[in-house]
């Protein structure tokens, strides 16, 4: 049963965040109602109750946040990290400074609850690693970004 715990995110998901090696899980929905996810590896938060994602432009989940607002993340890590956030969702800047087809959005915190379970424990997230050293070029460079935006929104 999940717990609700508020708005502001507990320490243990903004170590997570700040780590920058996990990926979260964006869920929107279509003007039709049909779901849809979208894996965020770039997420920085922007104090305890924002966080500033980097979405493709042309991605069905920027489309689905862009029209619908509220979308909802899950965060599963290391150290039984398991976090459902509910939030509301802006783009801040269209296009990134990084990159031509990359836009930045705030996801302002409604709810978030606790996912983790009384009968398993989560031992590891979902990782990623670069594919190419411009791939981690671009990644530094757009979350440099982020982490800029979170000081001055």
């Amino acid at each position: 049963m999940a717990k609700h715990i508020g708005v502001k995110i507990p320490e243990d998901l903004m170590n997570t965040i700040l780590k920058g090696k996990t990926v979260a899980i964006l869920a929107t929905f279509s003007e039709k109602g049909i779901p849809h996810t979208t894996p965020i590896q770039c997420m920085y938060p922007k104090g305890d109750e924002s966080i500033l994602i980097s979405i493709h432009k042309d991605h069905t989940g920027y489309h689905n946040m862009a029209w619908q607002k509220k979308v909802m993340i899950s965060f599963l890590d290391a150290n039984n990290v398991a976090y459902g956030v509910l939030g509301r969702a802006g783009v801040v800047r269209a296009p990134s400074l990084i990159h031509p087809l990359m836009n930045i959005a705030r996801i302002d915190v409604i709810d978030i609850k606790s996912d983790r379970s009384v009968i398993s424990h989560v031992d590891s997230g979902v990782r990623w690693s670069y594919t190419s050293p411009e791939a981690e070029e671009l990644n530094t460079a757009l979350m440099n970004e982020l982490k800029e935006l979170s000081k001055t929104l």
